[in-house]
């Protein structure tokens, strides 16, 4: 392969099915499921219906909330193809490894590494919030200096806290993916529970009155809302990195992935339609705590701490799952050749050990020393990237006589992949200038890499 074509060139499929570093398939439908919705599921169901709601859609947030699912559903169903197609570890980056050519492969797992980083570190802070608060119910507190990120105006150095779950979680998964999908099944079966329970509950409490107007910043707010409330789905695309280790892929990461966002729409469109007949859709703005708000409109103070205990769990999934998502990353890069072969070393297990605790202590020290609220929308345009370029994946997808032909196909080819895509990049035009500059400097730093390192170094050098 000339030089010159280095950054184009392609992997073939035979490439992918040889070799000696394979994980284990031990995965099936209801475990990529679970895996979903626990990537999905988190503090935000607690948190993002009301804020939404009182400043931007009002009742109509269930809009909002049906037309974000709408969205997402058509990314899931190009990926879904794309994993039934394609069931090798890597997600998005794979994906593009064969249709578009290692450089840009390499750009969109460079972007994927910044999404599960960054969420694994943010969402370990909101976890350690969580549970410094429920400690301090019991009269326990954690020393200043270790309670929070890096700020010596305020007296704290490194969160401890948030470090340490994510080492814990590092460590379930080097035992195995079969342990670690057992740990999170039960875990998304409880935050659900949570959830049900909150919506069974408050049904009850519910006037219909406090539906009206229903939509009182116009059908606008409801888009509005529908932007902002998309990232609320973010995680899902997670459950392709499972590829690899999935049993009979072709039918079960499909049912993984739409059944899992499936189940998350309609968790949010009923969590948020209880939220805004219990309490008036004004009342819930600056309340960083709706559902807890909400219960105690009703007089259900006991279901505070149940709460918080929901939030915690629901929390310490989107740790494991992104975290998953990350190491699985790592290895198929690895495997690839640019990034050191360290990275796709098995154990003894037959998971990725070295790579999962190296990913675990690195997240862990930015969780516990980067403020990273001000960072929270680079999240979201690694994501959208990998969904608009996985979405455009399609097209190229059929025509490439070297991929399996079949397995699960895009229904509606090609206007769904065609929607995705201009959706998804519609939202990343709307994202702010910092956010746009801290990517382009993310996005520098990744081809220096690349040109440095991986290029050098890829297994297509071989050839």
């Amino acid at each position: 392969m000339e030089n010159n074509n280095s950054f184009f060139r392609k992997k073939k499929f035979h490439l992918e099915t040889s070799g000696e570093h394979h994980l284990n398939k031990t995965l099936g439908a209801f475990d990529l499921t679970m895996l979903g919705v626990g990537a999905v599921v988190g503090a935000g169901i607690f948190i993002l219906p009301g804020q939404i709601a009182s400043v931007t859609a009002g009742p109509g947030i269930i809009i909002s909330f049906i037309i974000a699912g709408l969205a997402c559903c058509l990314a899931a169903l190009c990926y879904s193809e794309f994993a039934s197609k394609l069931p090798i570890a890597g997600s998005a980056y794979t994906y593009s490894y064969h249709v578009f050519g290692e450089g840009i492969a390499w750009i969109l797992g460079w972007s994927l590494l910044l999404e599960y980083g960054l969420a694994v570190a943010a969402v370990a802070s909101g976890w350690a919030a969580y549970v410094k608060s429920l400690l301090a119910g019991f009269s326990l507190h954690v020393p200043t200096a270790i309670s929070g990120s890096y700020n010596p105006d305020n007296g704290t150095y490194f969160d401890l806290l948030a470090f340490i779950i994510i080492i814990v979680i590092g460590i379930l998964l080097s035992l195995g993916i079969k342990e670690s999908t057992r740990v999170n099944n039960i875990m998304v079966l409880i935050k659900v529970a949570v959830v049900v329970l909150f919506i069974v509950v408050g049904v009850f409490y519910v006037k219909p009155d406090n539906w009206t107007p229903f939509l009182p910043f116009g059908f606008s707010g409801v888009i509005t809302g529908a932007s902002m409330v998309f990232f609320a789905y973010i995680g899902f695309d997670a459950v392709s990195t499972a590829s690899e280790e999935v049993k009979n892929p072709q039918r079960n990461m499909p049912i993984g992935i739409i059944a899992s966002l499936a189940i998350c729409t309609l968790l949010y469109i009923l969590l948020s339609g209880v939220l805004t007949g219990i309490v008036p859709y004004a009342d819930l703005e600056g309340i960083s705590a709706p559902v807890a708000f909400a219960l105690q409109a009703i007089g259900q103070n006991w279901f505070a701490g149940l709460l918080s205990l929901g939030a915690i769990v629901g929390m310490t999934t989107v740790i494991l799952v992104m975290s998953y998502g990350g190491t699985r990353l790592l290895f198929a890069m690895g495997r690839d050749g640019l990034l050191p072969e360290s990275f796709s070393k098995l154990g003894k297990r037959n998971t990725p050990v070295r790579n999962t605790l190296i990913f675990a202590i690195a997240m862990g020290l930015v969780s516990g020393v980067v403020p990273l609220a001000q960072l929270a929308e680079l999240i979201n345009i690694g994501t959208l990237f990998a969904f608009s370029m996985v979405s455009l994946g399609i097209f190229f997808l059929r025509k490439n006589k070297d991929l399996p032909t079949t397995g699960f196909k895009t229904p509606l080819y090609p206007v769904v992949p065609a929607l995705s895509f201009l959706l998804c990049v519609y939202l990343i035009l709307n994202l702010s200038a910092i956010t746009w500059i801290s990517f382009a400097i993310w996005f520098v730093v990744g081809l220096a890499v690349y040109f440095v390192y991986g290029k050098r170094h890829s297994n297509l050098n071989a050839k």
